[in-house]
Parts: structure tokens; sequence; C-alpha cells
């Protein structure tokens, strides 16, 4: 356990992370600088703790770094942020919330089964939460989901932690029990610089497995999580794989998921919420809780009493013979593949901050189960373009407004594009910021409209 006391260090960010990681550092007795862009209501309860609080509008105030020994950065704060890059220059320690709270780790911390990806993190963390529970462990998810991981409840003997590539690149001692990789594929580009910074960055989940101390678990099902597991995952790497099992792969059996020492665990079937990606997810979550000994029986119970995540290839409902589902977890292009591919015809609602993410390959694998589209969003015209590549007839919809109505408008323009037996899916292959608050705020807007044009009954 790393001793803060006395220690001088800056916290640049008050939202969740930030001020979690200001109240965790007051408490082991550390002098605390808060750095926000404007004032707000956690600065102010900040600076009640007795942390020193700086409003600076601009990019960073360098002098904010004479005397400090620390920087904890929240996850948004890339590596090319003045502040940031000023302190990596000069030598100063520059981490995360996650690094800081591994960091005030005391000998009886629960352990770590963290796990990280492109995509379905918090499918799989949750689901690995149930397992859990399941085997009668005092557990819960943390880390890029819930409770921040400096500000644990007491009582737990282990954790479900979803990392993100951005906590993961401003980490250096964090080394989990046992880390996953779920599929690697272009995310975040802007923030990293490029793909192999981004994928280096998920691979800091297997620090303890290359110490030799840890399990690594990877997806074989990927080339570059495979490639980078055979290279990088210890001596003793787990992989899972949708084909069949191996002696050192989870898989699939007659239809079940199955360990690699040929137990059936439960069928594949039951999983949910439906779809091959989250078949995978389920494997990964059983490799990482057989890696901290856990029965197949609970494996078992724990997934089949999932309840999913809402905005993740969840139903909404049926509308004059058409489904409508709500996938708006899906914001990148690798996310959308996975629901536009389990489903066979689809009018498809896409749209919002591709983040320089190029769509070209998606759209050219999905085209010829496309029915219909409607864009939305900021980056729309460049979904738009690949369409008109690669499925010229296809008709497609553009909406241009930005206010309230928006979905409304979208939901309306594909119920006249689709026919019986068709889906409706919500999976935007892009960020929702330009327009929404969030992810679960344009879902929710989705569902909503859906229900409007049955007068809010369900079916």
């Amino acid at each position: 356990m790393t001793s803060y006391d006395g220690r001088a260090v800056l916290v640049v960010g008050s939202g969740t992370a930030g001020a979690a990681s200001a109240r965790a550092l007051a408490k082991h007795g550390a002098r605390v600088t808060v750095v926000d862009q404007k004032q707000t209501d956690a600065l102010t309860a900040l600076g009640d703790l007795g942390a020193r609080i700086v409003v600076s509008a601009g990019s960073g105030d360098l002098g904010l770094l004479s005397g400090i020994s620390d920087v904890v950065v929240s996850p948004g704060v890339p590596p090319y942020h003045p502040l940031a890059a000023a302190a990596v220059a000069a030598g100063i320690d520059v981490y995360s919330e996650p690094e800081l709270a591994w960091r005030l780790r005391g000998p009886d911390a629960p352990a770590w089964l963290a796990l990280t990806g492109t995509n379905g993190k918090t499918t799989t963390v949750t689901m690995l939460t149930a397992i859990l529970r399941a085997a009668g462990h005092r557990t819960g998810a943390f880390g890029n989901i819930g409770v921040p991981l400096v500000e644990l409840p007491d009582g737990l003997d282990v954790l479900a932690v979803e990392l993100s590539s951005f906590q993961l690149h401003w980490s250096s001692q964090l080394a989990p029990e046992a880390g996953a990789i779920l599929n690697l594929a272009d995310d975040h580009l802007e923030w990293h610089g490029d793909f192999a910074a981004y994928a280096g960055a998920k691979e800091a989940i297997w620090r303890s497995a290359r110490a030799g101390t840890g399990v690594a678990v990877g997806n074989a099902d990927d080339p570059r999580v495979f490639a980078a597991l055979n290279r990088a995952g210890g001596p003793s790497p787990v992989s899972f794989t949708l084909g069949a099992p191996s002696a050192s792969s989870f898989g699939v059996a007659d239809g079940w998921l199955t360990t690699p020492d040929g137990q059936p665990i439960i069928e594949a079937a039951r999983i949910k919420p439906a779809g091959t990606h989250n078949v995978a997810n389920a494997l990964a979550a059983a490799a990482l809780a057989v890696a901290y000994g856990v029965p197949v029986e609970a494996i078992r119970d724990g997934l089949a009493g999932y309840v999913p995540e809402p905005h993740r290839n969840a139903y909404v409902t049926t509308v004059a013979g058409v489904d409508y589902v709500d996938d708006s977890k899906a914001t990148n292009p690798h996310a959308a593949l996975a629901s536009l591919t389990a489903y066979p015809r689809i009018v498809w609602v896409a749209g919002g901050q591709l983040k320089g993410v190029d769509v070209d390959e998606l759209v050219r694998a999905v085209a010829d189960r496309l029915a219909g589209a409607v864009l939305l969003g900021v980056d729309r015209e460049e979904i738009a373009t690949a369409l008109a590549r690669h499925a010229p007839a296809l008709p497609v919809v553009q909406v241009a407004r930005t206010d309230d109505g928006a979905m409304g408008e979208v939901v309306a323009a594909a119920a006249r594009l689709a026919q019986p037996g068709d889906t409706v899916l919500l999976a935007p292959a892009a960020a929702s910021k330009d327009m929404f608050h969030g992810y679960d705020h344009r879902g929710s807007a989705y569902a909503a409209a859906v229900r409007a044009l049955t007068g809010g009954q369900g079916g």
C-alpha cells in the first residue's frame, strides 16, 4: 500500500472519478489540489474538505505542477493534454483513478477480476458479477461502471472490474489477478493517436500474467487479441472461442458453453442478450470466474439468472409485425456489426459521432441484410456515403434536426421503410453526445418514440 501522507497530488478534473480520487487522497493525508475548467458543486465540496481549488478555463496552467509528486487524471484526459504531457516530461507520476485504487489496496483487499475490450465490457462484467454472486461471493461491478474503485464498500472479497483503454493507459502498477481482453477494433483513435497505442493500453490488463503471477484471458476468434495473447499473455494464457474447446480454451460443443476440460456449462441458446457476441462475452466471464476457482454449477446459475443491462440489443416492442430493438450502446462500428449480424433483414438507425473511425468496412459487411437506413447526427453523411457505395439502391433517409423531436422523426421514417418481419435496429456505430447526454439518453429517446407509434402500448 502506497503512503500518501504529506504528498502533494494534483487531481485533473472534478467529475465522478476525479472527485472520488480527491476525497480518497485527502482521507490518506495527501495535500490535494484539484483543477477544472469551471466552478462546480463538486469543486466547492472538495474545497470544504481542505483541497486547494483551481479553476482554469484554458488548457492547463503548467505552474500547477510545481512541487507536485503525483498527478491523477480523469478518464477523458488524453496523453496530449498540456498538463499531463508536461508532467510526464518532468518525470512526475501520472495515473488514473483505478491505478490510485490499486496503490491504496491494503493487505486484506479483495481480488480483482478485470476485463477490457472495444465492445461488450459492461455486459461481460455484469455477467461476471452475477456468476460471482451465484457462487456466494461478496462482490460488485466497479471501475468504468458504477462506484469508483477508490470508494469501495466494506466487506467485499472479489471485484468484477471493467477498465477502459483510457484508464489502462494511465496505469503502471495495476495488475489484476486475472484479466481478459474481449476484442480489439479501431476506436478512440483520436485519443490514443493510433491503433497500436490503443491496443497497447488494453494489454496492460495482463500485467500480472506477464509477471507470472496472474491469468491472462483472450479471445481466440479475434486475430488481434489472439496474437497479443500469445505475445504478452504470460506463461499459461487462457482463451475462449465460439468454436470447439481445447486444452487451454473455453468454447462451444454441441450447443453448450464448455470448459477446457470438457465440462458443459450452459446451453448457448439460454445466453442473454441474444447474439453470438454475447455467447463470447459469457465465455470470457466464465474463464475469469474459473481463474478465481468458481465451480461450473455457479457459473451456470449466474448466467441463467443474468438480467441484461439496458440499451444493449434490447427488444422494445413489435408494431405492425416489425420488431424494434435498442442497441444504443453500439457506439462504434465493431459493436454495431455484432448486433447487425444478429438479424436477417434490418432497417438500420445509425449516426452520431464517429470519433475518427471509418465505417466503410462495416457498411460493406452488412449491406446485403439492410432493407433501409435512417441516419442522424453530426457524422451521418459519412455513413450515407458508404451506403451509396455499397448499397446504391437502398432507401436512405437523413434526419437533420437535432432537437427533442429528432428521434420521433427518425422512428417514423424507419416505420415507413420497414415491412412485416423486419427489425428496426438502433445500432448507431457512433457516440451520442452531439445530440444526447449519453448512449442511455439516446436509447431511451428511441424506445419512447417507438412506443409512441402504438400510443404507448407494448407488444
